[in-house]
């Protein structure tokens, strides 16, 4: 990679990142209060058509912040559980350090066991990723002035589980339960500690953007907010229906992201990366996957991206799956052929879970493949993978599907993914993350 050039006039960056939350917040039409996540949208731009590249933690945010695909980067699984990088020089934090920026840690990361390892110049230590814990710490530092040029990434912890507590016992008599799960009182309490949860997360945002306007550092500054993936509920998360790889984004700063804008382009976590390289005059490295954002906010396309890509390898189990997703059609695939009931240990134990577990939804079983018509059915609850009328559809998305595959290098095109060494990971045959896990030698 070529040398950038310092520039003492570049913006900063502050990355605000949440876990879990999807598109789940006001800004997007929920009935979940975020007032300050409101305001920034509009203030900013919000991407309506924002998806992660994996629906686990680990990948996803591996993907943002190196710019390709998980299998590229080499994060096949979760950092916490033995799964890494293939080299942590393209963690944007390293890639950043030529152009002259400094660069700080506070808070959530789950791209590395150890966070030394992530290349940032500055790690905040604070007690937890919790909000009670960042924002005390992320508000006295951006008081105290930061580097010039900076980038922050700040991570929250919530909207992970466990949730918080309800503020008020009205909240489950009035909670719209997510599309793919029942309206039930045990669906509905659980979605109002969700909504405790995002409350919070948007309380915590809220005082980083008032303590950076106060810094006086706002108007030099671009805000990145977004989440790694869905919701912790059945359904959502680790599954590459939109439910789990439909992601909040919402950036405000120099650029051209002002002016309470909303894209409806088709866009990916990968493609922040090139955006940033565009942006700060970095020059562009030659693993990143990913297109500008920029062509969009200066109005120039409408769309950069004909399809976007996602994908599943290892989360607490194994369950390799790839998707492709164009503005009208998702057609998502599992490898682990031989495995078609639910891999029940990569779904969060939960309320919900639990009730679906009652009646029945562990002897449920999948099909191979999955096509779905987005138009007239964006719940993707029908599979229309055996419609004749469809086979020619069917069959586009299969190879444009494999030509990713391979223009990626993916390794499943090899056979099975194996686990590296001391890696923990579930059986799929178990229930529940929590149950005891086995070490690959």
């Amino acid at each position: 990679m070529e040398q950038a050039r310092p520039n003492i006039l570049q913006p900063n960056i502050l990355y605000l990142h949440s876990h879990d939350t999807g598109r789940y917040i006001q800004p997007y039409g929920h009935a979940l209060p975020t007032p300050h996540l409101q305001r920034l949208a509009e203030q900013g731009v919000l991407f309506r058509q924002a998806f992660s590249v994996s629906s686990t933690c680990s990948p996803s945010r591996a993907a943002l912040l190196t710019g390709q695909s998980p299998h590229s980067a080499g994060m096949l699984g979760l950092a916490h559980r033995g799964f890494s990088l293939y080299d942590y020089q393209q963690h944007l934090a390293n890639a950043l350090r030529p152009a002259g920026y400094s660069s700080l840690l506070l808070g959530m990361q789950h791209e590395a066991r150890d966070p030394a390892l992530l290349g940032y110049d500055e790690i905040v230590e604070v007690a937890s990723a919790d909000t009670k814990d960042v924002v005390p710490r992320a508000v006295q530092l951006l008081r105290s002035g930061l580097p010039q040029p900076c980038f922050l990434s700040i991570g929250f912890s919530e909207t992970h589980r466990p949730f918080h507590e309800p503020f008020s016992t009205q909240d489950e008599k009035y909670m719209l339960p997510p599309a793919p799960l029942p309206d039930t009182p045990e669906v509905r309490r659980d979605m109002a500690a969700f909504k405790a949860s995002v409350q919070k997360l948007d309380e915590a945002i809220g005082a980083v953007l008032a303590a950076l306007e106060e810094s006086g550092l706002a108007e030099h500054t671009l805000v990145i907010c977004t989440t790694d993936h869905g919701l912790a509920f059945p359904r959502m998360k680790c599954n590459l229906t939109d439910h789990g790889i439909g992601v909040m984004l919402l950036m405000r700063g120099p650029g051209g992201f002002r002016g309470g804008k909303v894209c409806d382009a088709l866009v990916s976590h990968i493609d922040i990366y090139p955006t940033l390289c565009e942006l700060l005059h970095v020059p562009r490295p030659e693993w990143v996957q990913g297109r500008s954002l920029l062509p969009l906010i200066r109005e120039e396309r409408e769309q950069i991206n004909e399809a976007i890509f996602a994908e599943v390898n290892y989360h607490a189990a194994y369950e390799p799956q790839r998707a492709v997703r164009t503005q009208r059609w998702k057609y998502i695939r599992y490898f682990d052929t031989h495995h078609r009931r639910l891999v029940l240990p990569n779904c969060d134990d939960s309320p919900t879970k639990d009730l679906l577990m009652r009646s029945g939804w562990g002897e449920a079983t999948r099909r191979d493949e999955e096509l779905y018509d987005l138009l007239f059915d964006p719940n993707e609850a029908c599979n229309r993978i055996d419609d004749p009328e469809l086979s020619t559809i069917a069959d586009a998305m299969r190879q444009r599907l494999m030509q990713w595959m391979q223009a990626t290098h993916d390794p499943l095109l090899h056979g099975a993914i194996p686990l590296p060494a001391g890696a923990l990971v579930n059986s799929p045959d178990q229930t529940s993350p929590d149950e005891p896990m086995q070490y690959s030698k």
